[in-house]
């Protein structure tokens, strides 16, 4: 049976998150709301609890799940290296709606899907969400949609879609932009952007004061 909690209401936004902490710590999933749409999310390193997350969504692991962190600093222990160029990025742009695709460290133990040997992240602007990755760490976030249907910008939209599936849903009200992240990977010898979202190209370029290529 799932629970929504209403973040507008202090003391339920208070009980949401302490609920959607438990949860996650316990391998279960939880709806939050993000600055771009609402996400289905779990403990990164827990195999099992993402494996459920593509069940609720109804994909497979050939589509990975992106990684959502709590503050700049986190994705250090993350990743191999952070390139000069995805600093600049996440001064400029972090929290926000960017998604970085760099090379993750090789000694992590997750299993996000067929990663091959990479890692999306993004740090979201939205505080309920901050407050959440603040308390349980780097979650396994993907949007909060069976594959194939709309992406949820209420938690009404998720749960219609999501049910059960989720143990907690955490409802701070219309997703401000309602559109995906922008996702760049840094992985090669130069940046190539997957998909235009809520950062345009032409504020990227500018940041890196160089044309990134688009796909």
């Amino acid at each position: 049976m799932s629970t929504v909690y209403d973040c507008s209401r202090q003391d339920s936004r208070e009980a949401g998150l302490a609920a959607a902490a438990g949860a996650v710590r316990s391998g279960r999933l939880v709806v939050l709301p993000t600055d771009t749409l609402y996400g289905i999310g779990c403990d990164a390193f827990d195999p099992a609890a993402v494996r459920s997350l593509l069940e609720a969504k109804g994909r497979g692991p050939d589509m990975p799940i992106p990684v959502l962190v709590g503050s700049w600093s986190t994705i250090d222990g993350l990743v191999f290296s952070v390139p000069t160029q995805a600093r600049q990025l996440i001064e400029a742009f972090w929290p926000g709606g960017l998604s970085l695709v760099l090379n993750h460290a090789p000694s992590l133990n997750w299993d996000l899907g067929e990663t091959r040997g990479t890692v999306m992240l993004r740090m979201p602007l939205h505080p309920v969400a901050i407050e959440l990755l603040r308390e349980v760490g780097p979650m396994a976030v993907s949007s909060a949609n069976r594959s194939g249907h709309a992406p949820a910008t209420t938690a009404q939209d998720a749960q219609a879609q999501l049910a059960d599936s989720v143990a907690v849903y955490l409802d701070g009200g219309t997703a401000d932009k309602g559109v995906a992240s922008t996702i760049l990977d840094l992985t090669g010898a130069k940046p190539v952007v997957l998909r235009e979202g809520a950062v345009t190209v032409a504020e990227l370029n500018e940041v890196l004061g160089e044309d990134v290529v688009t796909k």
